[in-house]
């Protein structure tokens, strides 16, 4: 019992000492967004406002938890606010969501590697 304590022990204060040193060198968060719709994407990532056109691809560096914000409704005319944090390292895409019938605008983001 002792023995995996000690490991469990270690690897906690590996995982604090790693989040200690992100905090301390002004951690940063990368990751890629494309987008699969027919429609610009206007989003707001860490309180900035970026504008994706169709079948483009940004790799974005945010310094401030990498929250995103975006209207899933891709008409002008309508606003319906989601937001999500991302995580480093990982691939999203905003893509035609169709888990409403009827509604081709449906937009979300999903996590793809």
């Amino acid at each position: 019992m002792l023995n995996n304590q000690s490991i469990l022990e270690l690897g906690l204060v590996k995982e604090i000492d790693e989040q200690a040193a992100e905090t301390i060198s002004g951690g940063y968060e990368v990751f890629t967004i494309k987008n699969k719709t027919n429609y610009n994407v206007t989003h707001v990532l860490d309180g900035k406002s970026f504008l994706i056109k169709p079948n483009q691809a940004y790799i974005y560096t945010a310094y401030s938890g990498g929250i995103i914000k975006f209207d899933t409704d891709g008409r002008d005319a309508y606003k319906q606010n989601k937001s999500y944090n991302l995580s480093n390292g990982r691939i999203y895409e905003f893509q035609n969501n169709n888990y409403t019938p009827g509604n081709p605008w449906d937009i979300d983001l999903y996590s793809v590697a």
